[in-house]
């Protein structure tokens, strides 16, 4: 009985492991039937040389019984013209079911399948096999083409049941014909008949494949965690990668020239040098990560300035490590110029000379 929790189409990954298994629908009901039916239309297309070669060889053979009682057996190569036919529809049947093997699943080497199980060597399990309702329906399968064949071959017998008192008088080629005709009559239709059935198994078989494979939501949750990994730890592991970005950013903001404010909810970290083209962002943040910017700016007695529009524009338009814009150039001077200032005013009060702004490493 099929579990019905099973709805959602088997994802690729799940095909990949059963074909890894050696679990591909094949049909070996369709490589036999396109092998007979090869076979037969491969005897129909060579069958006047097929008949001319195989009298040859029974006349030879009287022939040399009738010479030679105790002479040697007939030569091999003399056989070669009346088995070639023989050999060549074998060879194209051979041909045509293996290429119908390898287009119903290609080539599959599955060491799994052939690891040794004790199981398989269990009578028991072997007996159920063989009273299972498994084995009841491949039985039935296999004698539903055969009644349409037994039809066949006897609806044929019956319609030609008034011919058979004329073979009586008739001739051996005039028999011969009769019996090859009806015999390729049934060869063919009873082929055609395994072919056909043989298509319809082949549905059948990838219809139960595909229902095999069929997943439930959670075995689909389940995959989807074996393969992307389980959620809760991925989102752990972006929350530490977060933190240590962070971190890191913190501990730029200790070479920042200038810290620009909202005041209360941005703070952006500029670095700049003289060997420097522009300006630098070297961290920001919004409300908490702002304030502990600003907190690091203070024990390092980094300069704050606060400059709301300049903020928000930064903010938004620069991402950390990127220069900033060339259109903020002149709004970022003044301020570091301002900056400058007030240091050397500061410097110059207590004696000391003065460090630009951009000197800060």
């Amino acid at each position: 009985m099929a579990d019905e929790s099973k709805t959602e189409k088997a994802s690729p990954r799940r095909r990949q492991k059963a074909r890894e298994q050696g679990q591909v629908p094949r049909s070996r009901d369709l490589t036999a039937g396109l092998g007979a039916m090869t076979a037969v239309l491969c005897y129909a297309w060579q069958m006047p040389n097929f008949a001319t070669a195989w009298r040859g060889l029974l006349r030879r053979s009287l022939d040399l019984a009738a010479t030679h009682p105790q002479g040697p057996a007939l030569d091999w190569r003399a056989t070669l013209p009346a088995f070639r036919g023989v050999g060549l529809a074998a060879g194209l049947s051979w041909l045509i079911a293996t290429a119908a093997g390898f287009a119903q699943g290609g080539v599959i080497f599955a060491p799994s399948a052939l690891a040794f199980n004790w199981k398989r060597l269990e009578p028991a399990s072997h007996i159920e096999q063989l009273f299972s309702l498994a084995a009841l329906s491949r039985l039935l399968k296999s004698l539903l083409p055969t009644a349409v064949v037994v039809y066949l071959a006897v609806a044929a017998l019956v319609r030609d049941w008034a011919y058979f008192p004329s073979l009586l008088h008739g001739s051996r080629t005039a028999v011969a014909v009769f019996a090859t005709g009806r015999m390729y009559e049934i060869a063919w239709k009873g082929s055609l008949v395994l072919l056909a059935w043989a298509g319809a198994d082949y549905f059948l078989e990838l219809q139960r494949h595909e229902n095999e494979l069929k997943m439930s939501r959670q075995e689909q949750k389940d995959e989807f965690k074996e393969m992307e990994g389980n959620p809760a730890i991925k989102q752990r592991i972006r929350r530490l990668q977060r933190q240590t970005r962070r971190r890191r950013m913190l501990k730029d903001v200790e070479r920042a020239a200038v810290v620009i404010t909202n005041p209360t909810e941005f703070a952006i970290a500029l670095e700049y040098r003289m060997d420097m083209d522009a300006p630098v962002v070297v961290a920001k943040g919004r409300n908490l990560l702002a304030a502990q910017i600003k907190e690091i700016a203070r024990w390092n007695g980094i300069p704050m300035v606060e400059n709301p529009p300049l903020a928000h524009a930064l903010y938004r338009a620069v991402e950390v490590g990127q220069a900033i814009p060339s259109k903020l150039y002149v709004v970022v001077a003044e301020v570091l110029a301002a900056v400058w200032r007030a240091q050397t005013r500061a410097a110059q009060s207590y004696g000391a000379p003065a460090a630009p702004a951009g000197a800060r490493m």
